[in-house]
């Protein structure tokens, strides 16, 4: 019974860590659903921050900013949203692939690319493909504050307007819906507006104290919200990626198991039918 025994240890090892992605998928479930709420609530000030660049991008205002002139790439900067932790399935691989095939694109036109990182996984991936990081924020924890963000993103911003840097675009997975999450690139600066369609007409805006000081904030917020909605709408990918991992390993175990059980079993009758033979055939023999 030395190969049963083994059966049965491996039938035990692999029930803990059935418990343990159950257990995981749970947690995930919980995060996941306090993650989307956080990205519902930045939607709204991110969706209403688009519409009024929207109408300041169609309109003449007394001073035009840096942001919204566009300038010929001769260097571009990606800031990489991904996960600080890993045990959800391909969705930092989907968001490299799609970032790296970004980057041999505008490196076949010519450009220099640069790099802004947003979670421990692009650090890792990035360092160990030895491409120059710029400015990196990791450890962001399950509920990421704006804070946490603006100085990785400031250092892109400020290249963007010292000319270093010429297109600016974030990468990161859009929730679409528990089962599905999209990896895309959106460009940040030059500002393209969105939302055109629904723009009946356009206007400009009375500025006080001037038009300077209050479009130079108005702009900063606008990048900083557009990342931080996609921060937080990863951060929901990476929940519900977890949580769908998690559910298929538990799922897995259980099969493993089952299929484990009737190996076992089967030894343990060709044992009992071997011992029975013995015993008959030593009872002849006497």
């Amino acid at each position: 019974m030395a190969g049963a025994k083994e059966i049965r240890n491996q039938i035990k090892s692999i029930g803990s860590t059935r418990k343990i992605t159950k257990a995981m998928e749970m947690v995930a479930a919980s995060k996941m659903r306090r993650a989307k709420d956080r990205m519902t609530a930045a939607r709204p000030y991110a969706a209403k921050m688009r519409n009024v660049v929207a109408h300041l991008a169609h309109a003449h205002p007394e001073y035009k900013h840096p942001y919204l002139m566009e300038r010929e790439a001769k260097a571009v900067g990606f800031i990489i949203v991904s996960s600080d932790r890993g045990l959800c399935g391909g969705l930092n691989v989907n968001v490299f692939r799609r970032v790296v095939s970004a980057m041999s694109d505008w490196r076949d036109r010519g450009a220099e690319v640069k790099v802004s990182i947003i979670g421990k996984k692009a650090s890792a991936f990035f360092k160990r493909h030895k491409i120059e990081i710029l400015s990196e924020a990791t450890g962001l924890g399950d509920a990421p504050e704006l804070e946490d963000l603006i100085g990785a993103v400031k250092v892109m911003m400020d290249g963007y307007q010292d000319e270093n840097i010429d297109r600016l675009f974030i990468v990161s997975n859009e929730f679409v819906n528990t089962m599905t999450q999209t990896p895309g690139v959106e460009q940040l600066i030059p500002i393209i507006p969105s939302g055109e369609e629904a723009l009946t007409h356009y206007w400009d805006y009375i500025y006080e104290p001037d038009a300077k000081e209050v479009i130079d904030v108005l702009m900063d917020r606008y990048i900083e919200s557009l990342v931080y909605q996609a921060v937080a709408e990863n951060s929901a990918c990476e929940q519900a990626a977890r949580m769908v991992a998690m559910k298929a390993a538990t799922d897995n175990a259980g099969k493993l198991i089952d299929d484990l059980q009737l190996v076992y079993n089967k030894a343990r009758q060709a044992a009992i039918t071997q011992e029975l033979s013995e015993i008959v055939g030593g009872a002849a023999a006497v």
